[in-house]
């Protein structure tokens, strides 16, 4: 074990699919997220360890987090405690401090991305998620993504900001604590369209859960939170 009590050693190693090791825009576009997520240094992220992506074929290594996704988690066993919430929305928000401080945004959160590991949630796979996006975006010319997550400016193509990573742990702490996302299934048009125009559906979220998401998801990125507002508000409430 290392001095913080983690298994030492234990890593994940993650390898391209062959049919984008052959797409320059992939390589170009892994390459800046490789470099931008070695930036990054958390309790509550796995860590980037090494990487290769002008290899044949490209890959990555990362710290392994034992644990279910959240997605999984809340599949399997249904939506999590008010408390149990709080403290999710904590961790990520931890995560998103270091995150942000080496100058990245996520741009992808959301259950699958989030992994509940024995000592917290760990964030992951952001690097290869937002450099396939981007790839298949330069292909199609269609936005793709999870509209569900998604901040209205993003669905938009506005500058992308830090906020837009609030809105999804907004959407997250939803999720988690309703078992569903707050703005419905269905064609991610249709979606897209309720994230823009109508308010989160939050009628199963409980109290305190509710005063941490509705501003998170705020039509208006300047409306929203900070993270260290989100994480003071958790600290304070969370039994």
């Amino acid at each position: 074990f290392s001095a913080t009590g983690r298994p030492a050693g234990v890593e994940a190693l993650k390898v391209v699919r062959p049919e984008l090791s052959d797409d320059p825009n992939f390589r170009d576009r892994f390459r800046h997220e490789i470099q931008a997520a070695q930036r990054v240094r958390g309790l509550y992220t796995a860590e980037l360890l090494d990487a290769d992506p002008d290899g044949t074929p490209p890959w990555l290594v990362t710290a392994y987090v034992p644990g279910p996704s959240l997605q999984q988690a809340v599949a399997e066993h249904g939506p999590m405690g008010e408390d149990e919430v709080l403290r999710l929305a904590a961790g990520v928000a931890e995560a998103l401090q270091a995150i942000h401080a080496a100058g990245v945004v996520h741009r992808d959160l959301k259950p699958s991305n989030v992994v509940l590991g024995p000592d917290g949630p760990r964030v992951i796979d952001f690097g290869v998620a937002r450099a396939l996006e981007a790839t298949v975006l330069t292909r199609s010319g269609v936005t793709v993504g999870t509209p569900q997550f998604m901040a209205p400016e993003q669905i938009l193509d506005r500058p992308v900001t830090p906020s837009i990573d609030v809105f999804a742990l907004g959407g997250l702490a939803a999720y988690a604590a309703q078992g569903r996302v707050a703005f419905g299934e269905g064609h991610p048009a249709a979606v897209s369209h309720r994230v823009l125009h109508e308010p989160p559906d939050l009628a199963g979220c409980p109290p305190l859960v509710r005063t941490l998401v509705e501003p998170c998801l705020a039509k208006q990125a300047d409306r929203r939170p900070s993270v260290a507002q989100i994480l003071g508000f958790c600290l304070q409430h969370a039994g």
